[in-house]
């Protein structure tokens, strides 16, 4: 949203605003101008001009214009950018006929300030393999520029077995994570690897199972071998999921009657894929875990 200014005049002794009382609708000894420059209805800052003392009005607007072009030139150089690659946990989804199912990236926007920027790459079906043979990779590492973040979640598409997307995770899958760190750290970006997100699936006594096995471990395992930020989302979905309970826990997944979009006439009882209340649940947790990293350039933009 563009800056506006707002003029207004003040009594002197009072404050009183008598912006439609002043006389003739010229600004009289007894009363001040008063210029105020605001973003979004929130200060930035204002200055006063005396309607005697010309010279002074002109250092107070000559000061004033200087320290706008400061602040704007403060406010381009903090903003930020993010690109998020992953598969359909993370991406972002139809919203067409009533679709109710979400990647957790899709819905991480409103916990980010005006000054970020999402760019969620992320790609149902995919794994830290087919990302990168697609030539989906290519595009997203062309456009990151020196401060940006990459967030990295894969695991989910590497389990298949099917040769277009499978990868081993203690070699194939854990040097093509090594693969996108390197690269991101090459353009002067930084990246964040992200676990993924749990499975709802119970035993017997209600209580989770495991389904990632080591793809989990190994990212738990890189983060502090290459000395980059690590945000634990299988760790933290599998406590809230947990909480939720073998039940109520449906409501954070695609559990859908028959009906309510044409896209999935017959229902769905889904137990990998997020509706929207569960991806904004689990896109909290994202953000806050983010905030509590401390990282430089994107936690202080995290509301």
């Amino acid at each position: 949203m563009p800056l506006k200014i707002y003029a207004s005049v003040l009594d002197n002794a009072t404050g009183n605003d008598c912006t439609n009382f002043s006389e003739g609708y010229r600004i009289t000894d007894r009363q001040k101008q008063v210029y105020s420059v605001k973003e979004n209805n929130q200060l930035i800052f204002q200055f006063n001009l005396k309607p005697t003392n010309m010279k002074t009005n002109f250092r107070i607007i000559l000061t004033s214009a200087t320290l706008l072009l400061i602040f704007l030139c403060w406010k381009n150089d903090h903003k930020l950018t993010i690109y998020s690659i992953g598969d359909s946990t993370m991406c972002n989804t139809t919203t067409i006929d009533n679709y109710p199912g979400r990647g957790w990236m899709q819905m991480i926007a409103p916990y980010f300030d005006e000054q970020t920027t999402i760019n969620n790459m992320a790609a149902s079906g995919r794994s830290s393999k087919s990302f990168r043979s697609e030539g989906r990779w290519a595009q997203v590492i062309a456009k990151v520029q020196p401060g940006d973040y990459v967030f990295i979640q894969f695991g989910h598409n590497d389990e298949k077995p099917d040769t277009l997307r499978h990868t081993d995770p203690e070699t194939t899958f854990r040097q093509n994570i090594i693969n996108y760190v390197n690269e991101v750290k090459a353009k002067g970006a930084h990246p964040v690897l992200f676990t993924s997100i749990t499975r709802r699936r119970f035993d017997k006594s209600g209580k989770l199972i495991d389904t990632h096995g080591k793809y989990v471990s190994v990212i738990r395992e890189l983060a502090p071998e290459l000395n980059i930020p690590l945000v634990d989302l299988n760790k933290k979905t599998t406590e809230m999921v947990q909480e939720f309970g073998p039940e109520e826990s449906k409501k954070l997944y695609m559990y859908v009657e028959p009906g309510v979009t044409s896209r999935l006439p017959q229902g769905r009882k889904d137990d990998t894929h997020l509706c929207i209340y569960g991806a904004t649940k689990v896109a909290g947790l994202a953000a806050r875990e983010l905030k509590a990293l401390n990282l430089p350039g994107l936690s202080e933009h995290i509301k």
